[in-house]
């Protein structure tokens, strides 16, 4: 994959595994009204458009609403990394070859790489019973998502290393918790196994003196 094509891969797949819809929108009002010449001007076709932005105003709000958005996120397990790999493909075609496929891949991978992030770290907050933290999230998802693709036309490799730095961080948060979750499981099943060994040792304490009145000569 070339040098010029790896950051603008990078962040559109990152883009499509935390909201398909908005990256495709964003990209497809760039190519439309902006200087962005590297984008593939089908993506700012009236019907893509149109679609694209009903789907981001339906995912803005199935996103901030407990419970409903992790059944967005699994219905768009299948989703986001396929539009991940489409807008890959569409920002390396004209190069073909190798790097046509390179890109598809990379940017599916990618894709799969942040909705895995989002996903669970948004099943994780759904723990709290209040919806604030939902919406503060989903709200910060939003805004990131656009800046980094705003930003990654005057600035690809700030914008693809942001990307990156966010991916790592949030595996990095996600594998903290589930090693907490894990450690405070493994816990409540040691104090279980010792709960029921003090109780099963004072059942036979217990039955100890009927036993032995038992056994006792009369």
């Amino acid at each position: 994959m070339g040098v010029e094509l790896l950051p603008s891969v990078l962040t559109s797949g990152w883009a499509s595994g935390v909201n398909a819809y908005a990256a495709v929108l964003v990209l497809g009002l760039m190519s439309r009204f902006g200087d962005a010449t590297a984008i593939p001007a089908g993506l700012g076709s009236t019907w893509v458009l149109t679609i694209a932005g009903v789907l981001f105003l339906v995912e803005m709000v199935a996103d901030k609403v407990p419970y409903v958005d992790s059944i967005w996120d699994g219905v768009h397990t299948f989703i986001r990394p396929v539009v991940g790999a489409g807008l890959g493909y569409l920002l390396a075609k004209d190069v073909g070859g190798y790097e046509a496929v390179a890109a598809t891949l990379g940017g599916g991978a990618v894709a799969l790489a942040s909705h895995g992030v989002k996903s669970t770290s948004r099943a994780a907050i759904n723990t709290s019973p209040e919806p604030v933290s939902n919406i503060t999230m989903s709200t910060a998802e939003d805004v990131t998502v656009l800046g980094i693709l705003a930003l990654a036309v005057s600035q690809p490799w700030v914008a693809a290393a942001i990307c990156i730095v966010l991916l790592i961080a949030g595996a990095a948060v996600i594998w903290y918790v589930i090693s907490r979750v894990r450690s405070y499981r493994e816990r409540r099943r040691q104090r279980r196994l010792s709960l029921g060994e003090v109780l099963r040792q004072r059942i036979v304490l217990d039955d100890e003196p009927e036993t032995a009145a038992r056994r006792e000569p009369r």
